[in-house]
This record gives C-alpha cells, sequence and structure tokens, in this order.
C-alpha cells in the first residue's frame, strides 16, 4: 500500500493535548522527535545494553504544567 506506514502504530493513552504538544515543542528545542525520545525512554527502561535516557532540552515554555 502507498501509504501504509513501515512500522506497527502504538497508542500511548491518558496524555492530555497540551502535554503532548509542550512534549512535541520540547523535543524539537532538542532536534530531536517524540517517537526517538520514547524509544531511547523505552530502551533505557528496560535495560537495554548502552541504552542512556535521552537529552533534555533546558527548561522552556514547555515547562509548566498545562492549567486545569
Amino acid at each position: 500500500m502507498a501509504n501504509a506506514h513501515k512500522h506497527k502504530l502504538r497508542g500511548i493513552r491518558g496524555i492530555d493535548d497540551a502535554t503532548w504538544d509542550a512534549f512535541d515543542e520540547a523535543t524539537k528545542a532538542a532536534s530531536t522527535d517524540r517517537s526517538a525520545v520514547v524509544r531511547e525512554f523505552i530502551d533505557h527502561y528496560l535495560c537495554r545494553p548502552g541504552a542512556e535516557l535521552p537529552e533534555r532540552p533546558p527548561a522552556g515554555s514547555w515547562s509548566q504544567p498545562p492549567a486545569e
């Protein structure tokens, strides 16, 4: 199929839009993307050889919790 993704889609539930958007801004500030950071964290959490916690960008506007 022309529009089929190479990788299976994985959903993450329970993250509000404001937090997801802030995560996108923060990963862009770190010159990466959300998927790459989530994969790095998962590898670290699973204690995979050579895995490290992803680098975090300096604090920015995304550092404040979303308004309720």
